[in-house]
């Protein structure tokens, strides 16, 4: 059976972190536009995507391009984070039985992403002081 390869598309554009996170290896990593280090791990991952689902307002991805190898897919979004106007994408990096081993997310303009670091970053120090005192 070939993988599904709109499975994160859809989970992403229904708002569903349960059905997004399921794509994703255990040892997956998320190259993140606000940090130099990855998230490596499930748990990372789900821990920021849920923050960006309450960050990112009027999501909407505008194109799709795939690697003629199908194991890489580009989706393009827009976004809104607070004020400002956001660009981006989604590079997303398969393995062979079909789940997401890497995904790397980048943003533009410069004030939007200084826009995302400054709502993102309190609430994942607030969620990783959190973690740590459990």
């Amino acid at each position: 059976m070939k993988p599904d390869r709109t499975a994160f598309r859809r989970a992403v554009e229904s708002h569903s972190l349960d059905d997004l996170i399921a794509l994703f290896r255990e040892d997956a990593v998320l190259h993140s536009p606000i940090t130099f280090q990855p998230f490596t791990g499930k748990a990372a991952i789900r821990r920021l995507l849920g923050i960006i689902f309450e960050v990112f307002e009027g999501f909407r991805y505008t194109d799709e391009l795939d690697a003629a190898d199908g194991m890489t897919k580009i989706l393009v979004f827009r976004t809104r984070v607070k004020d400002r106007d956001v660009q981006g994408i989604d590079l997303i990096r398969y393995d062979e039985a079909g789940m997401v081993r890497d995904l790397t997310v980048m943003v533009r303009p410069r004030s939007s992403m200084e826009r995302l670091l400054a709502e993102v970053q309190p609430r994942l120090m607030a969620a990783l002081a959190a973690d740590a005192q459990r």
